[in-house]
């Protein structure tokens, strides 16, 4: 019991670790929530970096959701309640990063390392109709959105454990939470579509 904390902790920890804010104050001497829409994460890096670092940022942010998970998989083995908390952690810890004042992103990249590791093939089969909807409507925030709550919907088609079930809703609900003011912006119109720069150095959205 004591090596899960352990493995839990550390994966929040692993979480925490925010590579848009560092990019972009290693490319830029920047701290990139006070640009763009003011997120720590891939599609605001694209916004206010450019593709090559908002490219890193993304697979980055996915790996350490993937090794989060294989965390839990050396410390009690796959579709355990273990391997299940710690990509919980990673998320949280990248929304809410120890090392950066708790001001993180919101967790997409790192929900796709970890829903991928955790449930592969519902995982991949959610999101590919959540680039499809990307891709139609130029919209990352509704697609990530799609995405968290397709995820369980074929977790239960193909009969997944109750750990990654219930770790799938807990982290679509974690998403809706984050995007919450972005599902406002859609519904308005408002939202920003991918390819939208920032704006000198305001946050715009």
């Amino acid at each position: 019991m004591a090596f899960d904390i352990v493995v839990i902790v550390v994966s929040y920890l692993l979480g925490s670790v925010s590579f848009s804010v560092l990019l972009a104050r290693l490319l830029k001497g920047i701290d990139i929530r006070q640009y763009g829409s003011g997120n720590a994460g891939a599609t605001n890096t694209l916004r206010v970096l450019g593709k090559g670092p908002a490219i890193a940022v993304l697979a980055l942010d996915v790996l350490k959701g993937i090794a989060a998970v294989w965390l839990g998989f050396w410390a009690e083995g796959s579709g355990s309640w273990v391997a299940a908390a710690c990509g919980i952690a990673a998320i949280i810890g990248h929304n809410w990063p120890v090392y950066f004042h708790f001001r993180g992103g919101k967790g997409i990249a790192t929900t796709i390392g970890v829903m991928a590791t955790l449930c592969f093939w519902p995982a991949l089969i959610a999101g590919v109709i959540a680039i499809a909807s990307i891709f139609i409507t130029r919209y990352v925030s509704l697609g990530s959105l799609i995405f968290v709550a397709l995820t369980p919907v074929f977790l239960l088609v193909f009969g997944f454990t109750y750990p990654v079930l219930w770790s799938s809703l807990i982290i679509a609900a974690f998403a809706f939470w984050r995007h919450r003011t972005n599902i406002v912006k859609i519904a308005e119109g408002r939202e920003n579509k991918i390819g939208s720069k920032s704006k000198g150095g305001k946050r715009v959205v």
